[in-house]
């Protein structure tokens, strides 16, 4: 399955090789040219010379990671995240780490070695280490460079009630909708951005849409759901199972009004449910997308997904396939326009 591939392979900010290669062989049958930028950004453009409004997907190929940045004596690794990782969902997880792919588990102090007040506080990125089942240093110094990145080992898995676990599903699952929305049979130019660097600033986007100048842009993210307990239901930034999420304003971005008010009208229409994020706190491409340029008009539309950086996430499969509907209905009603305003 297109989504489990995605996950499974790895692309830190920076270092999305893997995805974009994986993405190119999925995507070249369906558009008319590929291209990769200098920052790493992929560019699949489809009807390049036709007549129509030019509207561009964006979708983030990075994932959050870690990155090591010291080696003990005794060959344990200290590391750092890249993006926004809690430290409290680290301990014990399992990792593959560097160009060498060599196994380790996160670790920490064991809790009957910790001090009373120790065990009343969170641990710190500085209090954990990655175990690689090294003697010392110097073996370890052959296994791994400073540098090099730590990825969660997590496999993608299909459970309960059409539910998803995976890793990377932000954004990975954004990917997955833009690669199959490239296989539509459509008339107007169609351009997919799979940008590069997103979870540490948003640095891909504004380069990839300075390059392709839409009339408007589409970004697909997976998003924070926060059903969860312990969260009152009226704080539920999104839920699972409740359709796709429309953004309109998050601390990036305000969305195109217009374009929103659109999507839900046209949700209705196809009766897709769908569902407002109701948090403005994070941000998307679509922060930079939106002022490339002379602007460009963008609507957000994400998949909602628990426990969003870390080494699993969970999302509803249903508002995934929802999701591409929409996107593919409102693609379709763009073709019907005799003029695009």
């Amino acid at each position: 399955m297109l989504l489990a591939q995605l996950t499974e392979v790895n692309g830190a900010p920076g270092q999305e090789g893997e995805v974009r290669n994986l993405i190119r062989e999925q995507i070249e049958p369906f558009v008319d040219e590929i291209k990769t930028d200098a920052l790493g950004n992929l560019i699949a453009i489809k009807n390049p010379r036709a007549i129509g409004p030019k509207v561009m997907l964006a979708a983030h190929m990075d994932e959050v990671a870690l990155m090591i940045v010291g080696i003990k004596n005794n060959g344990m690794l200290e590391f750092r995240p890249i993006g926004g990782i809690d430290p409290r969902v680290l301990v014990a997880k399992t990792v593959i780490v560097g160009k060498k792919k060599i196994n380790g588990v996160i670790g920490a102090k064991p809790i009957h070695l910790q001090r009373p007040d120790e065990r009343e506080k969170a641990l710190s990125i500085q209090e954990l280490y990655i175990d690689m089942g090294v003697k010392d240093k110097e073996e370890a110094k052959r296994l791994v460079s400073l540098g090099e990145i730590a990825y969660f080992t997590t496999k993608y898995e299909e459970f309960g009630e059409g539910k998803v676990k995976a890793k990377a599903l932000d954004d990975r699952v954004g990917c997955a909708l833009a690669i199959r929305l490239l296989q539509e049979d459509l008339s107007f130019p169609l351009i997919a951005a799979f940008t590069v660097q997103e979870e540490v600033g948003l640095r891909g986007a504004g380069v990839a849409t300075y390059q392709i100048k839409p009339d408007l842009a589409l970004i697909l993210e997976g998003t924070t759901a926060s059903d969860v307990p312990g969260t009152d239901e009226h704080k539920h930034a999104t839920s699972l199972g409740k359709g796709p999420a429309i953004t309109f304003m998050d601390r990036a971005v305000i969305t195109h009004p217009p374009l929103v008010k659109e999507l839900f009208a046209l949700a209705n229409e196809k009766n897709i449910p769908v569902q407002a994020r109701r948090n403005t706190a994070g941000g998307t491409d679509a922060g930079q997308i939106q002022l490339t340029e002379s602007g460009t008009k963008v609507a957000v539309i994400a998949v909602p997904c628990r426990y969003i950086h870390s080494p699993a996430s969970v999302m509803s499969k249903k508002d995934y396939d929802g999701a591409y509907e929409l996107i593919k209905h409102y693609l379709r009603c763009l073709e019907e326009r005799e003029d695009f305003q």
